[in-house]
């Protein structure tokens, strides 16, 4: 795969002086063409050999093109706050919205490969984060992402000719340490996991261009060039909606779905529910303050139909809790800035450090309920949608997340009571809207459209509780009971 970067590639000094000053003007007008349309973001990967001029390319396009537009992320070592997340939250959270470019020097593939190299995790697990990655990559181009991918390579002897003349020159000695070395005597071994995740990774959406580096012009030309190509070609199409060739989802033929086997009669008298609420408030605050939940987090995910009693339920949790270790994340329509990211962005950033409760009324589920029913996105786009929270719920759940996600359900009659109830009650009356009572007319819609999500997202690592809701009463202690024991079952673990 490198054979063609082994070459001897060279620009001499006039032709890239000629040429420079013309490409670096297309490249601002490509640019500014990006900013004031806004469709799509870029994001630049900046991967390869040490010394074949990584750090100078970045160095290059930050030089050449406009800083408003562009930013450059250096992913050097994790800091504590990035420790305390899935070990994509750092890259998650710098993606670039729409409009904008931007260009990570060190990515989601240094450390898979370093770690490898390093014996430090098998093959298995190399090949298990090149899976995670091409379906985070389609995810991204999916979403209307440009991603380019550079790496840049030097043969063993161009690799260690570059680290001499870097290292005798006063000026740059400091670039060269002892680092550098230690990984040029692993050149063989790097080269051989690098060529692998390259090669499964080189897709048709995000495929890697390999550029020589020993020469800085053809370097630097060569880069610029093919970034110029791949804007001015993506400028230039119109974005057309991607049509689903999936199977339609189709409700059962004898129309018996998971709430009806629902026993909606279920309550819990007065006494009895204060009995439990504070045996279960009082557990849920021991377990937070308990020894064994340093090394977890919580993210407890509400959603359910309209007057469903979710602030209610919600309430019962956080009376239990110390409020400096909690956060309620309301989740209504995106703003602007969430609209120019991916549309789990708005969800990445809010996901708590370890000891934290983080509480989402409502939350990327809205993806294949709301948007999936009042069309606000495309069928292609809440079908995919599936199995992007799914790895998004696998990779929290893996870096210690103990997350539980509650549907609170009510029959249609329930629903009209405490719709009734709300516009008779002062202090209530801003609960009930105008589009909650369009939303109740497509109540089947909803229906058919919740059974699809819990059907292909309650998996055996972030299983929906589904909670009978007609009994305030018995929504709340059985939710409250159910975050305590899960919890329990994941300190079990620790």
């Amino acid at each position: 795969m490198f054979e063609s970067a082994e070459l001897g590639h060279k620009i001499d000094k006039a032709t890239y002086d000629a040429e420079v000053p013309k490409l670096r003007e297309d490249l601002l007008n490509a640019q500014f063409d990006l900013a004031q349309k806004a469709k799509f973001p870029v994001i630049i990967l900046v991967g390869g050999v040490d010394g074949a001029g990584k750090g100078e390319t970045v160095n290059l396009l930050n030089a050449w093109m406009d800083p408003r537009y562009i930013q450059a992320h250096a992913m050097g070592e994790l800091s504590d706050e990035e420790r305390e997340r899935p070990p994509m939250w750092r890259f998650w959270r710098a993606l670039p919205p729409r409009g904008k470019i931007g260009v990570f020097f060190g990515s989601w593939y240094t450390s898979p490969i370093v770690r490898r190299v390093m014996g430090k995790i098998k093959a298995s697990e190399l090949n298990q984060s090149i899976d995670e990655i091409n379906r985070f990559e389609t995810m991204l181009t999916n979403e209307g992402a440009l991603i380019i991918k550079f790496w840049f390579h030097l043969s063993k002897e161009a690799q260690r000719k570059r680290l001499k003349s870097l290292e005798k020159n006063p000026k740059t000695r400091w670039r060269v340490t002892d680092l550098d070395w230690k990984r040029f005597k692993l050149y063989d071994k790097f080269r051989k996991v690098s060529e692998h995740a390259l090669r499964a990774t080189s897709t048709a959406e995000a495929p890697w261009i390999v550029v020589e580096g020993t020469d800085p012009r053809y370097r630097n030309l060569t880069t610029g060039k093919i970034l110029l190509e791949a804007l001015s070609k993506r400028l230039k199409h119109i974005a057309q909606n991607v049509p689903s060739n999936a199977a339609p989802l189709h409700a059962s033929i004898d129309s018996l779905n998971v709430f009806d086997k629902l026993n909606m009669a279920q309550k819990l008298a007065k006494k009895k529910f204060d009995d439990e609420l504070e045996k279960y408030q009082g557990k849920l605050n021991l377990l937070t303050r308990d020894e064994r939940f340093r090394n977890l987090s919580v993210i407890a995910l509400f959603e359910g139909s309209d007057a469903g009693g979710k602030g209610g339920a919600i309430r019962r949790i956080t009376g239990a809790l110390d409020a400096r270790h909690y956060r309620i994340i309301p989740v209504a329509a995106p703003t602007e800035e969430e609209r120019a990211q991916p549309y789990l962005w708005r969800f990445w950033r809010h996901i708590p450090r370890t000891r934290r409760v983080t509480i989402f009324d409502r939350s990327w589920y809205g993806r294949v309920l709301v948007e999936r029913v009042e069309k606000f996105c495309s069928v292609a786009d809440w079908m995919r949608a599936y199995s992007e929270i799914n790895d998004f719920e696998e990779q929290l759940v893996r870096h210690n997340t103990v997350l539980v996600k509650f549907w609170l359900a009510i029959t249609k009659e329930e629903q009209l009571r405490r719709f009734k109830e709300r516009e008779k009650t002062g202090f209530k009356r801003f609960k009930i809207t105008e589009e909650d009572w369009r939303n109740r007319k497509k109540w089947n819609e909803y229906e058919t459209a919740v059974c699809d999500m819990v059907d292909r997202t309650s998996t055996e690592i972030a299983p929906w509780t589904l909670v009978e809701a007609n009994d305030k009463n018995f929504a709340r202690i059985k939710i409250l009971k159910t975050l305590c024991q899960q919890i329990e079952a994941a300190m079990k673990h620790k």
